[in-house]
């Protein structure tokens, strides 16, 4: 399988295939606005620059909506079983 972004209202969500050796997390981008979203345990932002409150919501509600489609992806790409 071969992890594909989410793309949705404008926002990019994908993970670097370097960074394997972190546990399962994906970045965030729209215009100039980047943030980090740690998937395991539970999802929860690691950081958040260039976004508005709302903007960051919505960033929320979508890895809440992708979470099990981002988990697999992760393990497909890296091996591993999150």
């Amino acid at each position: 399988m071969t992890p594909k972004p989410v793309l949705e209202d404008g926002f990019s969500i994908y993970f670097f295939s370097n960074e394997n050796n972190e546990p399962p997390h994906v970045h965030v981008a729209k215009g100039s606005g980047r943030a980090k979203w740690w998937l395991t345990p539970t999802p929860k932002e690691k950081f958040a620059y260039g976004f508005k409150a709302g903007e960051r919501r919505r960033i929320k509600q979508l890895i809440a909506k992708h979470h099990a489609y981002l988990i697999k992806a992760w393990n497909a790409h890296f091996g591993t079983n999150w």
